[in-house]
C-alpha cells in the first residue's frame, strides 16, 4: 500500500542513477519546469466514507518523493513527505512585486492590444 515509502529506502544519495530510479520506482509523476534535474513521485489513495458523511472520500495516504539528479545523472538529493509532514509546512510570507518601470515586449505587446481593443477601427487617433 505505500509504495513510496517502501522503496524510497533503496535509493541511496550519490550512489543511484536515474536507470536505477526508474528501474524502481517507474517513470516520475512529473518533472519539474523550472529545474529539469527535479523528479517528483506522487502517490495518493483515497476510500469512500459511510452514507452518514455523504460520500466523501477520506484521506489514506498522500506521499510525495522529490529527487534532485545532478548533472551526471546521479541522485543528489532525496525529500520524502507523507501527509504528517505536509502538514508541518511552512510557506513563506514574501511576496514579488511587480515593476512595470521598463519597457518590455509584453509591456508593449499588452498595450498594444489595450490600444486595438478600445479602438478597433482606429478611428480616435485620426482627429482633423
Amino acid at each position: 500500500m505505500h509504495f513510496l515509502e517502501n522503496k524510497h529506502t533503496k535509493l541511496v544519495i550519490n550512489k543511484s542513477n536515474t536507470n536505477d530510479i526508474i528501474e524502481l520506482l517507474g517513470p516520475p509523476s512529473t518533472k519539474s519546469t523550472f529545474d529539469k534535474d527535479l523528479w517528483i513521485y506522487i502517490e495518493r489513495t483515497t476510500s469512500s466514507s459511510k452514507i452518514s458523511k455523504l460520500g466523501k472520500k477520506s484521506l489514506l495516504t498522500n506521499n510525495t518523493l522529490i529527487l534532485e539528479i545532478d548533472d551526471r545523472g546521479l541522485l543528489s538529493e532525496k525529500i520524502f513527505l507523507n501527509k504528517d509532514n505536509m502538514n508541518k509546512l511552512e510557506f513563506t510570507k514574501a511576496f514579488t512585486e511587480l515593476n512595470y518601470s521598463k519597457r518590455s515586449f509584453v509591456y508593449d505587446f499588452l498595450s498594444s492590444m489595450r490600444q486595438k481593443i478600445n479602438d478597433p477601427l482606429g478611428k480616435k487617433r485620426k482627429k482633423n
